[in-house]
């Protein structure tokens, strides 16, 4: 990798609070709106009253837009940085996985403690001797130096139909005991996922992982998200 991209000069200027300010700005929007005051205070565990002050400090470095009554966005100076932070944390991620033999439920905090202090020729580094990854170990998209990234809105297992069936692409890093308890079901990356029977009113799903039956509640089912759905023909499944 050449190094031909890299982030604003202002990005290493930045404190580890403003990254993550811009981190979840970036997610938020991801939801197909702007960020509000409150849903960034709950995302980083602090008081809405604190988030106006960052705000309007990172809106005078040109990294988001301030839209009264709605709340803030990415300018396309922040969405670079944004999305060079989550580079680094995919890669770290990663490289603590397929290098260094943690459990991908162990990496999430590693990498956000690293992703703050790593060096852009350091991530490039790691990215060169994990081959060039497209995807972390949850299968979430790795941003290309440059700020290019699959941001295609994928269905969950929640929204599938009784009979259908998809490939499990990703689910979020942040609880390892979520993990963990997919892992167990096997509803893991590349896993593929057969909807047998949903109960009504938030009930569990039933659902195949493979030839294996399993049952998971209506939450998780709504944080692993597939692609390739399509109707199970006769006899499929177990």
């Amino acid at each position: 990798m050449t190094g031909a991209h890299r982030p604003a000069a202002r990005e290493k200027a930045l404190t580890r609070q403003a990254e993550d300010y811009l981190k979840v700005i970036y997610e938020i929007e991801q939801g197909g709106g702007a960020a509000a005051t409150t849903d960034i205070a709950a995302q980083l565990n602090i008081a809405a009253a604190s988030v106006s002050g960052m705000l309007l400090r990172l809106a005078r470095l040109g990294l988001v837009k301030v839209e009264r009554y709605r709340g803030a966005r990415l300018t396309a100076a922040g969405r670079l940085v944004a999305l060079q932070l989550i580079r680094r944390h995919r890669i770290i991620e990663s490289f603590l996985v397929t290098k260094l033999g943690y459990g991908w439920d162990d990496v999430h905090e590693e990498a956000e403690r690293l992703e703050h202090a790593a060096s852009a020729e350091l991530i490039d580094k790691m990215d060169d001797a994990l081959g060039n990854p497209t995807a972390d170990p949850h299968g979430a998209p790795i941003p290309t130096a440059a700020g290019r990234v699959d941001e295609r809105r994928l269905e969950s297992i929640a929204d599938l139909k009784v009979g259908s069936s998809a490939t499990v692409v990703r689910m979020s890093d942040r609880d390892p005991e979520f993990l963990r308890y997919l892992k167990k079901r096997g509803i893991v990356p590349g896993a593929t996922v057969r909807i047998v029977a949903i109960e009504p009113f938030d009930g569990p799903v039933s659902l195949t992982v493979g030839r294996t039956k399993q049952t998971i509640g209506a939450v998780a089912a709504a944080a692993v998200y597939v692609e390739g759905t399509g109707r199970a023909g006769r006899g499929g499944g177990a």
